[in-house]
């Protein structure tokens, strides 16, 4: 069988169930404008806000036209860094809502949801997950470790800015880890503000410079959340896939601890 290079998964995403990776940028390493401390994707980063065409439509739609039948939840943009990089992003999601009919989500960090052209994109997405792991300036820069001139309250900002006008599902993740625990109660106020469909209450669980916190102390984080819709990974399933691509699965998702 040819292989996917752009197109990964289904992964077993406990926010997600059924994932269905679509990496637009797909770079041998990450494009992003974070270079977060918990990221699977290794130390090195090509730091940039600069959007452009990494990857043509017609190759990422050749493959995805060459998935198989199989049960998938969510068709979902991630991979090599942050996804609204791609110029192309709206044009890859429009021509597959043509020919499949599974929802579309995206990760994003939102350092780029300022921009009038990726709010309009992201509009597009039944799902968008948006990462929170800080309010303040300090702990953003510890733990999300942005390129210069990113500002998490101009990011916040535009959150909320998009959620007034979004119809599809907001949801916003938050890593939470050693550097950002003492934090929670804070996060979770700016959380409430944004009023999200959904909070998800993570800690790094693959391989990387963070350690996790323990089933206990995210359950404790997670009170803070009362009266807010979250889930936490600890406590949330994992359907049973098995990847079209394990060589490229593994490349941008590694593997659970």
């Amino acid at each position: 069988m040819k292989k996917f290079k752009y197109v990964y998964g289904p992964v077993p995403s406990w926010r997600l169930g059924s994932s269905l990776g679509i990496d637009p940028l797909s770079q041998k390493i990450k494009v992003c404008t974070f270079n977060c401390i918990y990221c699977q994707l290794g130390k090195k980063v090509l730091y940039t806000d600069e959007r452009k065409v990494y990857v043509e439509t017609e190759k990422v739609i050749e493959e995805i036209k060459r998935v198989p039948e199989i049960e998938i939840d969510y068709i979902t943009f991630s991979g090599m860094g942050e996804p609204t990089l791609a110029k192309n992003l709206l044009e890859i999601v429009r021509v597959i809502r043509k020919i499949r009919n599974e929802k579309i989500a995206i990760l994003t960090n939102s350092s780029l949801i300022n921009s009038d052209d990726v709010k309009k994109e992201l509009s597009e997405f039944d799902l968008v997950v948006a990462k929170l792991d800080a309010v303040d300036q300090e702990t953003f820069l510890k733990i999300n470790r942005p390129m210069d001139g990113v500002e998490i309250r101009k990011i916040i900002e535009g959150v909320i800015s998009f959620k007034k006008n979004y119809k599809g599902k907001l949801a916003l993740q938050i890593m939470f880890t050693e550097e950002n625990k003492n934090h929670a109660k804070e996060i979770a106020k700016v959380a409430a503000k944004i009023h999200p469909d959904e909070v998800q209450i993570n800690t790094p669980l693959r391989p990387s410079k963070a350690k996790p916190l323990d089933k206990e102390e995210l359950s404790e984080i997670s009170k803070y959340f009362d009266g807010l819709n979250y889930m936490t990974v600890y406590e949330t399933e994992r359907k049973k896939v098995v990847p079209i691509s394990e060589k490229e699965t593994m490349e941008r998702r590694g593997k659970i601890l």
